[in-house]
């Protein structure tokens, strides 16, 4: 029981803002779910929160041993806090080996912070 990795990242939101604007359409269904796209979208300026998300997805990845696609771990809100759901397989393979994911995000002007830890229950 206790930490079994943590994982950060953190995101140019100028980076990632040249990367919407040449592919727009396609960034945006490639990397990040409906319900994702839905809440970034309705915010008066999106980019800080698909910032947010696009490095929790990264700092998630640094934490898990295998490849995972964009779409297997995504960021819902319970209540005001952020947390990480996952795709039935890999839901499944935390709940074998006992983890659980914490999150954390943060955002400013020009960068977006995702920090994972993978817990041992």
């Amino acid at each position: 029981m206790g930490v079994v990795a943590i994982g950060t990242d953190l995101v140019d939101l100028r980076r990632l803002k040249a990367v919407w604007e040449r592919h727009p359409k396609r960034f945006l269904e490639r990397h990040f779910t409906p319900q994702e796209l839905a809440y970034c979208l309705g915010k008066a300026d999106p980019l800080p929160s698909l910032g947010a998300r696009f490095a929790a997805k990264e700092a998630f990845q640094k934490c898990w041993p295998t490849p995972l696609g964009w779409r297997q771990v995504w960021v819902e809100l319970e209540g005001p806090r952020p947390v990480l759901r996952f795709a039935p397989e890999l839901q499944a393979q935390m709940q074998e080996a006992g983890l659980a994911a914490h999150l954390s995000l943060a955002h400013e002007k020009s960068h977006a912070l995702a920090v994972v830890v993978l817990e041992a229950r």
